[in-house]
């Protein structure tokens, strides 16, 4: 009886063991991936027209970080009737109106304290 106690022991110690191990690769793996994304982001965000759909996915994500200007405005308003993808263009349509906003919002608040 008691040998089959430690037989089921090192059983249940090897299996968490190995849930133990395949945890740890999956993490590692995620975070690697998570890193290199973010790399691979960071390297293209100023290709918006880039021949590349996922540098220019990049570059729209870059820009959607910067504070609102006229000029970034008139960027992404060339960059939308540029865009062949409709899933590309709506986004950039998405973070134009969103500075648009922005902009006037700040506009209202200068004039009100002015």
């Amino acid at each position: 009886m008691s040998e089959r106690r430690i037989v089921r022991r090192r059983e249940e110690r090897r299996a968490l063991r190995t849930v133990g191990l395949v945890t740890l690769i999956i993490g590692a793996v995620a975070a690697l991936g998570a890193l290199l994304v973010r790399d691979q982001i960071s390297r293209h965000r100023r290709d918006l027209f880039s021949p590349h759909p996922l540098r220019r996915l990049a570059a729209l994500g870059f820009l959607a970080g910067l504070e609102p200007s006229v000029d970034t405005a008139r960027l992404l308003g060339d960059y939308v009737a540029w865009e062949p993808r409709p899933l590309l263009r709506k986004r950039a349509e998405q973070i134009l109106d969103r500075m648009e906003r922005r902009m006037e919002s700040g506009a209202a608040t200068s004039e009100a304290a002015g």
